[in-house]
C-alpha cells in the first residue's frame, strides 16, 4: 500500500471523478465530420483542455472569435446532454471523505458543465470549484492549480492532484504538486502513484492534515 500525505486535494472533473466519454467521444466525434478532421486526431487532442483551445489545435487558420463562439454551443450541448454519464467508482465517496479537508476541483469545463455533470453522475460539487471562467490558459498551463492552492491557502508542494489526462498531468507536474493517476492511460505519464479508478483511495487523518492510502 503507497500513503501520500497531503494538506490538500486538488480534483480534475472529466476521466477522474466522472465518466463522461460517450458523450464527450459523440460530439466532439460529429464536430470532427464538420470539419473534415480526422476523429483519431481530435480524441487525441481535446482531454484535458479548454474546447476552444483544442480548437485552435485542430484548426489553426480560424480566428480565436470563432473557436470561442463555436465552443460556447458545444458546452450548452455538453451541459444538455448528460446521458451516459456516470461516476468513476469511488468518486462520490473520496469527495466525502475529503470534506473536513481543504479541496477543490479543477477543470477545463466551465460552471454549468461541471454542475451538469456531476449533478449526473451524483458526486457533490466541492464548495472551490475552479472552471474555465476562472483561469486564462487551461491545461497544460498550471494556473489552474496554482489558483486553487492559493484560494485554499495551501502551499502548491502539500497539495496532491487527482488526474486522469497527459496534460493535466502535466500542468499538476507543473504547479510542483503530486500526482495520483486515475484510469488506464494515466499510468503512461508517470503520476506519484496510479489507481484504476478511486475506489482504491483511502483518506485518514493525519499530522496537520490528511494521508492517502493507496492500493
Amino acid at each position: 500500500m503507497e500513503r501520500i500525505e497531503a494538506r490538500a486535494a486538488l480534483l480534475d472533473m472529466d476521466g477522474t471523478l466522472v465518466d463522461s466519454t460517450a458523450v464527450v467521444e459523440r460530439l466532439w466525434g460529429e464536430w470532427a465530420a464538420r470539419h473534415e478532421v480526422p476523429r483519431e486526431s481530435v480524441l487525441s487532442v481535446i482531454h484535458g483542455r479548454q474546447g476552444h483551445e483544442s480548437m485552435a489545435i485542430l484548426l489553426p487558420e480560424r480566428s480565436a472569435e470563432e473557436n470561442l463562439a463555436e465552443n460556447a454551443r458545444m458546452l450548452e450541448r455538453e451541459a444538455a446532454e448528460t446521458d451516459g454519464v456516470v461516476e468513476i467508482a469511488g468518486a462520490a465517496a473520496l469527495v466525502e471523505a475529503l470534506a473536513p479537508y481543504p479541496h477543490a476541483v479543477v477543470t477545463s469545463a466551465d460552471g454549468p458543465l461541471l454542475r451538469a455533470r456531476m449533478g449526473a453522475a451524483g458526486v457533490r460539487v466541492p464548495e472551490l470549484a475552479v472552471t474555465a471562467e476562472s483561469v486564462g490558459a487551461s491545461k497544460p498551463d498550471p494556473e489552474g492549480f496554482l489558483l486553487a492552492a492559493e484560494r485554499l491557502g495551501v502551499a502548491p508542494a502539500e497539495c496532491v492532484v487527482f488526474e486522469d489526462s497527459s496534460v493535466g498531468i502535466a500542468a499538476a507536474r507543473a504547479a510542483g504538486m503530486r500526482v495520483v493517476g486515475v484510469g488506464a492511460a494515466a499510468a503512461r505519464y508517470a503520476p506519484d502513484a496510479h489507481v484504476a479508478d478511486l475506489a482504491a483511495v483511502r483518506v485518514v487523518p493525519s499530522g496537520a492534515g490528511f494521508a492517502l492510502e493507496i492500493g
